[in-house]
């Protein structure tokens, strides 16, 4: 197999693994309280990192710290969302980051890319209201906020981060939710059955470790357009597997809302990355939706093109 074609298979892999971490989430706080769900996720993820990292400098610990601080946020809003909504919802509603990110950077933009900001927000509205017109429910809404601290996330990656490591980064980010969320979730630790330590393993090793470091790898082997591409399915597998293996369903209303969100957010990502390279025609990039957040530090360095992390 040719090396391109093996790297593009194991970014769209990671992909596929982060749009499963939605139902895999929902699957797990089904019968683990989220903060504990989201304590062993983090602890499990910090040692399995821990085995990769040499040195740590004073700089990443304190830069990492306050970025891990903006990651639980976002990993507290996410998991209490999905837990309230649909899986598929969730992976939508999240990419909205991507058009949330260049407005919180404050850059000027062209006109068009506000015309698909807005298109996305028609299209959440759309999400929303699957149901018919109603008071939003309350894990749609934790989404949405989830989409805008993810994004001031992001941004602070970009802004903090440039020309330090992701894997030290990443690390430190790790071991601040695993000490956030060690009182609250330590006492139910001896209640939790064997199938939910195996979800929680999953959410750790596979959608943020595995992920994580086979995205660095890819991302420095492929352009960055194509990264982009390959990880913006990541909401499409998202619906596809909340469907599929979790039995959820898309009502004509939200499949519509489906398909111009991610319109959307895909003609947004072209027109932003297009305007930060000054010139050249539009090219089509997928939604990068940095982040379980461990995944934020590398989808905000594929979105400017930066090994910020």
């Amino acid at each position: 197999m040719p090396a391109s074609r093996r790297t593009d298979l194991l970014l769209l892999l990671v992909a596929i693994v982060w749009g499963s971490s939605y139902l895999a989430a929902k699957t797990a706080t089904a019968s683990t309280p989220v903060l504990t769900v989201l304590f062993v996720r983090y602890a499990i993820s910090a040692v399995a990192l821990l085995l990769f990292v040499r040195r740590i400098s004073r700089k990443e610990l304190r830069i990492g710290g306050i970025l891990g601080l903006t990651q639980a946020a976002v990993l507290i809003l996410e998991t209490y969302g999905v837990t309230h909504t649909s899986a598929a919802n969730a992976g939508l509603i999240i990419s909205l980051t991507l058009v949330l990110t260049p407005l919180l950077d404050r850059r000027r933009l062209p006109p068009r890319f506000y015309l698909a900001a807005a298109i996305c927000v028609g299209a959440v509205g759309l999400l929303m209201s699957s149901h018919g017109l109603h008071v939003p429910g309350v894990g749609d809404l934790l989404m949405l906020a989830a989409a805008v601290v993810r994004a001031g996330h992001v941004a602070l990656v970009g802004r903090l981060a440039t020309g330090l490591r992701p894997l030290q980064l990443t690390t430190v980010q790790t071991l601040v939710g695993t000490a956030l969320f060690a009182v609250p979730a330590v006492h139910h630790l001896p209640a939790i059955a064997a199938v939910g330590w195996l979800q929680m393993a999953y959410l750790a090793l596979f959608c943020s470790v595995f992920a994580f470091l086979v995205q660095t790898w890819a991302v420095q082997r492929t352009s960055a357009s194509r990264a982009s591409l390959l990880l913006g399915t990541e909401p499409i597998w998202a619906v596809a597997i909340g469907i599929g293996l979790g039995s959820e369903q898309l009502t004509i209303t939200a499949a519509l809302g489906a398909v111009l969100l991610l319109a959307g957010t895909t003609w947004g990502q072209a027109i932003e990355r297009n305007a930060r390279l000054g010139a050249g025609p539009l090219l089509v990039v997928g939604s990068v939706a940095g982040g379980n957040d461990d995944r934020s530090a590398v989808a905000g360095s594929v979105c400017r093109e930066a090994a910020s992390g």
